[in-house]
């Protein structure tokens, strides 16, 4: 099987880099694809450790790429929603409205390092912190904190273009991600579901907890719905969370995530933005 190396840049590639990067990869021809990336034919996977360190140097993203491989070969992505599709993490916005924001990120770190191995007891003693907060913070929380990441809609729109299905599974709140499914059309959602009685959140998660487990199976099922084998599917995603379903998956992308998500993906985003997706192909 030949390979292809992927180098991306947030900011244009300087052609400094051609003469380097085509020694360290013993690859066969550069071409430049845009500004921003470049790709190198019959590039060896073996000097995977020497493109690290030079791309580590220089801010730049890889990835070996198999050759011919093309997104429409897939036909499903699915994305982790916070830090991924979006540049924050939820709860601990929410928690900033009761002023608990520091104590809530504290378990949240710890828990997408993986430092906290059972997701759903990290999630039930953050969701408890919030107990008795008035439900507008939410509200709030969507409409003043919540940004798209970079290259959201750019990536959506390509994937959606190569007659791809999307689904947000998230391990955060429906609140969130039915209000992104409907804004980004995106085909699919699923998320936790926080109790609110009498306009105030009472520090409870109603049904099942989506944790590690259950974003695996959610990729499984909706691949079958789908007729898809798993192999077809392209998971995206930042935390320790997000393991079981990128290793189901054909194609995994660790979106400025944490180091043990980063050394697991097919592919890190470290620098480039969500649209980096379609630059591989």
């Amino acid at each position: 099987m030949t390979h292809n190396l992927v180098i991306q840049s947030l900011a244009p590639l300087s052609d400094a880099h051609h003469k380097p990067l085509l020694a360290l990869s013993r690859g066969t021809r550069l071409v430049q694809t845009d500004d921003h990336a470049l790709r190198i034919d019959n590039a060896n996977p073996a000097q995977r450790l020497d493109i690290d360190a030079y791309c580590g140097t220089h801010a730049l993203d890889f990835a070996f790429v198999e050759a011919g491989l093309a997104l429409g070969d897939f036909g499903l992505v699915v994305m982790d929603m916070d830090s991924t599709l979006i540049t924050i993490e939820c709860i601990d916005e929410i928690a900033d409205f009761c002023g608990l924001k520091t104590q809530v990120a504290e378990i949240t770190e710890a828990s997408m390092r993986g430092e906290i191995r059972d997701f759903n007891e990290s999630l039930t003693r953050r969701v408890a912190l919030l107990a008795g907060l008035d439900a507008q913070a939410l509200e709030r929380v969507y409409e003043e904190r919540l940004q798209l990441s970079p290259g959201a809609e750019t990536m959506l729109a390509g994937v959606k273009a190569a007659g791809m299905k999307t689904l947000l599974v998230s391990g955060g709140f429906t609140f969130f991600t039915e209000r992104l499914k409907a804004r980004l059309g995106l085909d699919y959602a699923q998320a936790n579901t926080l109790e609110i009685v009498d306009g105030k959140l009472t520090g409870k998660v109603l049904g099942e907890i989506v944790n590690a487990d259950v974003k695996a199976r959610l990729l499984r099922e909706t691949c079958a719905s789908l007729g898809l084998a798993p192999n077809r599917a392209i998971a995206m995603g930042d935390g320790s969370n997000d393991l079981k379903m990128m290793a189901e998956a054909g194609l995994s992308v660790a979106f400025h995530a944490k180091p043990v998500v980063r050394e697991a993906a097919t592919v890190a985003f470290d620098h480039v933005g969500l649209d980096g997706l379609l630059r591989l192909f």
